[in-house]
């Protein structure tokens, strides 16, 4: 954005010394994103809130959030294509043998701009489950989110009358504070439990090439402005959730 502001401010509204002083900023933040700690101590920040606890013995069932499976490529090959975030349907599967009681219910619309006949996030983890041996019948699922508390507000009304209990909310760790955010408004009781993690849990760290580094900026840049945004839009009632005892 700012190097297309210095392009403005130089060719259009003929500022040469604002044109000049924009660059230089869009640089040194580009070469702040690429090689600094900046990117992997802020979505540290958020990978550390959730920290895992004890599950209780017994729950009412698991949610998994959406996001871990391309909808596009996964039509285009007519396979299923997990993305970066795939540890999700990893550990739901682990935590459906650790609970064979419990059912699960999987939250996740589209998201498509145009119909291109893609299956839902929600659809393409049902076949990921199933194919890895969970009962077809232990599985739930809402098709009409597209953003996190979407999830949230989708997967409490497909609940409905089974909303009592504890449920454990898988979901990304970078992404759990902002899901709890959501769910928080509900009227579900949920469990954090985050997966996919990107970063050590002594904080910040040397992102070792400019690709990782710009990449981790982005993911955790993505996700403290979700957070001010549904605060500041009234989605949710809290900015930066933390545990409760």
């Amino acid at each position: 954005m700012l190097a297309l502001l210095a392009t403005l401010a130089f060719w259009v509204m003929k500022i040469r010394k604002l044109a000049a002083a924009l660059g230089i900023v869009s640089i040194l933040g580009l070469a702040l994103a690429a090689w600094s700690p900046l990117g992997p101590f802020a979505l540290g920040v958020l990978e550390n809130r959730f920290p895992r606890t004890a599950l209780p013995e017994d729950v009412a069932g698991i949610i998994m959030l959406g996001g871990a499976v391309d909808t596009h490529i996964s039509f285009d090959r007519d396979t299923i294509v997990l993305n970066e975030a795939g540890e999700r349907i990893v550990e739901t599967r682990m935590l459906a043998a650790r609970y064979p009681e419990a059912q699960i219910f999987l939250s996740g619309g589209g998201g498509h701009l145009s119909n291109d006949g893609s299956l839902t996030e929600s659809e393409l983890a049902r076949h990921a489950l199933i194919s890895s041996g969970v009962a077809a019948e232990r599985l739930l699922m809402e098709e009409l989110s597209r953003n996190t508390c979407e999830n949230a507000r989708e997967t409490a009304a497909a609940l409905a009358g089974r909303a009592s209990g504890t449920w454990i909310l898988v979901t990304s760790a970078g992404h759990m504070p902002r899901a709890v955010a959501c769910f928080r408004t509900t009227n579900l009781t949920v469990v954090p439990y985050p997966v996919d993690y990107r970063t050590k849990s002594a904080g910040g760290t040397w992102p070792g090439t400019a690709s990782n580094g710009l990449s981790t900026t982005d993911l955790a840049a993505h996700e403290w402005v979700g957070l001010l945004s549904y605060r500041l839009a009234g989605f949710t009632e809290e900015t930066f959730p933390s545990p409760r005892d």
